[in-house]
């Protein structure tokens, strides 16, 4: 399982800041604020993603993918529990398998082991089984509302 304090110095702050988002480290040990699923997990509240050195990358990936898939207006609302259907939250879980791409050292390759290992649960019994056969409505879904990145291909070979 790879954790924030696994990641570059400043990776995750550049890739949330690119969606106008702010990463809010919290101490180690410290309660994290917003999180859905308790320590170590990530937490969310408004457009600011709250973690620790030992919040999981996934999780982090996870939430913050939560607040770019929520429409500007109700970003500012969400405290903890963002997703509104079945529809976002696999928005949310396909936009972070491509995100991980992005940060030095993860990969969505990596990251869907993560998630298995974690607990997610697909149909298809693995992240990668329904990202690549069973994700057709979560690409529709982000490429409706233009957040689908162009580099779709080189994320996960």
């Amino acid at each position: 399982m790879l954790y924030l304090a696994d990641l570059a110095p400043g990776a995750a702050e550049r890739l949330l800041r690119r969606y106008g988002l702010t990463l809010v480290p919290i101490a180690d040990g410290a309660p994290i604020p917003g999180s859905y699923w308790g320590e170590p997990e990530a937490g969310i509240i408004g457009g600011s993603v709250y973690a620790r050195a030992d919040t999981p990358v996934h999780s982090l990936l996870h939430e913050t993918c939560h607040l770019i898939v929520a429409p500007t207006q109700r970003r500012t609302l969400i405290h903890t529990d963002a997703s509104e259907s079945q529809a976002e939250e696999d928005a949310a879980c396909y936009l972070q398998i491509l995100l991980a791409a992005e940060l030095p050292g993860v990969g969505s390759a990596r990251l869907m082991a993560d998630m298995d290992a974690w607990g997610y649960s697909f149909r298809l019994g693995s992240a990668r089984a329904w990202f690549e056969r069973d994700a057709e409505d979560a690409r529709a879904w982000l490429a409706g509302r233009e957040l689908l990145p162009l580099a779709r291909e080189a994320c996960c070979g």
